[in-house]
Order: structure tokens, then sequence, then C-alpha cells
């Protein structure tokens, strides 16, 4: 059973970076599609950026164009999101899914779900 752990999370200024990693137990998280997902109190859960199983293919929303970047960690069984040039409007809980054969940010294709990291950007 893959087991999914996320970490990284706190709070930044505006304009700052943050690295989020997805740690995975039970499997290799090399075999399934991830993504990652961001909540903000009182609105629907967004799909953020994801990256293939198959050819490490990267599909993000336009939210985060050029700012955030998905990449595997393989020897560390890791997704990591590397977000930089943060807004306050990216302030959220972050998730990492992960699923056999899911590609893209619709969250009900996801089977596995981490507990979340809370992001907060402000000043």
């Amino acid at each position: 059973q893959l087991q999914l752990v996320e970490a990284g999370g706190g709070l930044v200024h505006p304009g700052g970076s943050l690295r989020l990693a997805c740690s995975a137990s039970g499997s290799l998280l090399n075999d399934y599609g991830v993504a990652w997902f961001r909540q903000a109190p009182g609105k629907e859960r967004e799909g953020v950026e994801c990256i293939s199983n198959s050819d490490d293919d990267t599909y993000y929303a336009d939210s985060v164009k050029g700012r955030f970047t998905i990449s595997r960690d393989i020897a560390k069984n890791t997704v990591v999101l590397q977000m930089i040039d943060l807004k306050p409007e990216d302030t959220a809980v972050y998730y990492c899914a992960a699923d056999h054969t899911a590609y893209g940010l619709i969250a009900s294709w996801f089977v596995y779900w981490g507990q979340g990291t809370q992001v907060t950007v402000s000043s």
C-alpha cells in the first residue's frame, strides 16, 4: 500500500521560494503518476502540477506557469515541487496525490493522498 507524506511547507514572504517534498513508502513512486493539489480556506481543491509515470511529462496550471516545477528524486522515492516567486494567492494546504494511471489535474483520478502541508505567503 502506497503511503505519501508531504514536507517543506512554511511561512514565506512574497517573492520567496519553497521546496515541497512528497515522500513515498510501501511502493516505488516512480511507478505512479503524481500530482500536487492545493486548497485554500473556503475554496475548492485546485490542481497545481503533475508528472506522468511513463515519460515524466509534466503539466501545470496556468496560475503557476514559470514559477512551480515538479520533478522526481528517484533515489529518495520522492517527488519535489519547487516553488519560486511565491504570491499571497499561493497560500493553501498543499497535497500530493498518486495513481498508477492518472496524469492530469483532476483530483478524483488519484487514489493515494498525503495529509498535506501548509504554505503561507505573507509579508
